[in-house]
C-alpha cells in the first residue's frame, strides 16, 4: 500500500459503463472507509476489443488477465471484477480482499412489447452469449410446450438491447444486477425466477482484488467484504471448479441463504448442468448450515458437484460456461 495516506489509490478497472459503474461504486466506499483518495485507472482486456463469442475465446478469464497483470506491474494497487467472470482458480500472488454484499443475482429478461417469457410467441428469437442461459431458457420453453431459437449476441448493454428495440430480436436476457448498477432495470420485462433459470455462480456480486502481499490494503479493503455474499460465492464457484474437472455442460449454480425470522441459520446452494437444447437437466440441491469457513464453504460445493456428477452429469456434453 503506497505509505503516504495522501497518495491516491490506484483502482484497475474494464472501460465498459458497466465496469466503471461498479468500480465507482467500490471507489466511493474504500474512500469511505479509508479516507484515502481513490483515482480509476481504465485498463482494456482482450475481452473488450475481441469481437469473438466468448466461448472461442476462452470464457471467464478474458475479462481479468489484463487488470491482474497491471496489478503485478505495480500499476494499480486493486482491481474490482466480476466475479462471474474470475477463473475458479486463484493465483497465490493476488488475494482476493473483499467481497462487497451482492446485487441481484437473476437473469433479467428485456423483451418487446413488454413481454414475460411465456408470453413470448412459439419461434421467438432470444439473445444471449451464454451457453447456460441457452440450455436453461431452451428447457424452459420445452415445459411451457413451445420452441425458441437462441441467437449469440455480443456486446454492452445498450447494443443487446438495441436488438429488442430494433426489432431483430424479441428479446434478450442479461444479468439484473449489470442492469440495477447503470440505472436500467426499468427496462426489465421479467425478471427470470431462479426454480427456472439458475444465475451463473458468482453472479451479481463483486471481487476487489489486489497483491497477496500487501497487508495493509488488505486490511483496508477487508472493510468492504460481506461475510454472507463471500460464503454463498465460494460455495457455488467450488461447485463450478468441482463440475469444470468433471463435464465439459454450462453450469448454474445459486447459494441463499435461509432465515429464521431475523436469524440467518442455514444455506441452500442450487446447481444445473444441462444441454444446450435443454433436453436433458441436472438439477439438484442441499442444505445445510450457514458455513463458518473457506473450507466449509469449498466443501458444500464439491459434495454437491459429486452428487450432480453421479445423477449424469459428467455425461452431458456442451460448451464451457461462461
Amino acid at each position: 500500500m503506497n505509505s503516504r495516506s495522501d497518495q491516491p489509490l490506484r483502482l484497475g478497472t474494464r472501460r465498459s459503463k458497466l465496469a466503471m459503474s461498479q468500480s465507482g461504486h467500490v471507489a466511493d466506499a474504500v474512500r469511505e472507509t479509508t479516507g484515502r483518495p481513490v483515482e480509476l485507472v481504465e485498463i482494456t482486456t482482450y475481452g473488450d476489443v475481441s469481437r469473438e463469442h466468448l466461448a472461442q475465446i476462452g470464457g471467464t478469464g478474458v475479462f481479468v488477465t489484463a487488470l491482474r497483470d497491471a496489478l503485478l506491474r505495480g500499476e494499480v494497487d486493486f482491481a474490482v471484477h466480476s466475479l462471474k467472470d474470475l477463473p475458479t482458480a486463484q493465483p497465490d500472488d493476488l488475494v482476493i480482499a473483499a467481497m462487497p454484499p451482492r446485487e441481484d443475482p437473476r437473469d433479467a429478461l428485456v423483451a418487446r412489447d413488454g413481454l414475460t417469457f411465456e408470453q413470448l410467441p412459439d419461434g421467438a428469437r432470444i439473445g444471449t452469449g451464454s451457453p447456460r442461459r441457452t440450455a436453461q431458457l431452451n428447457h424452459l420453453a420445452r415445459t411451457l410446450g413451445k420452441r425458441i431459437e437462441t441467437v449469440a449476441i455480443r456486446g454492452n448493454v445498450d447494443t443487446r438491447i438495441g436488438y429488442v428495440r430494433s426489432g431483430e430480436l424479441d428479446a434478450v436476457v442479461l444479468a439484473a444486477a449489470g442492469l440495477n448498477r447503470i440505472g436500467r432495470s426499468a427496462e426489465v420485462t421479467e425478471h427470470l425466477p431462479v426454480d427456472s433459470v439458475l444465475p451463473a455462480p458468482g453472479q451479481g456480486a463483486l471481487a476487489v482484488e489486489c497483491l497477496a502481499s500487501d497487508a495493509d490494503l488488505i486490511a483496508a479493503l477487508g472493510r468492504l467484504d460481506d461475510p454472507h455474499t463471500r460464503a454463498a460465492v465460494t460455495a457455488e464457484r467450488s461447485l463450478l471448479a468441482a463440475l469444470e474437472a468433471g463435464c465439459s455442460a454450462p453450469v448454474g449454480a445459486l447459494a441463499d441463504l435461509l432465515a429464521d425470522g431475523q436469524t440467518v441459520n442455514e444455506m441452500r446452494l442450487r446447481g444445473v448442468v444441462g444441454t444446450l437444447d435443454g433436453a436433458t437437466l441436472v438439477q439438484l440441491s442441499t442444505t445445510g448450515p450457514v458455513p463458518q469457513s473457506y473450507d466449509e464453504a469449498m466443501a458444500l460445493g464439491r459434495e454437491l458437484a459429486d452428487e450432480m456428477l453421479a445423477k449424469g452429469a459428467a455425461g452431458l456434453m456442451g460448451e464451457r460456461s461462461l
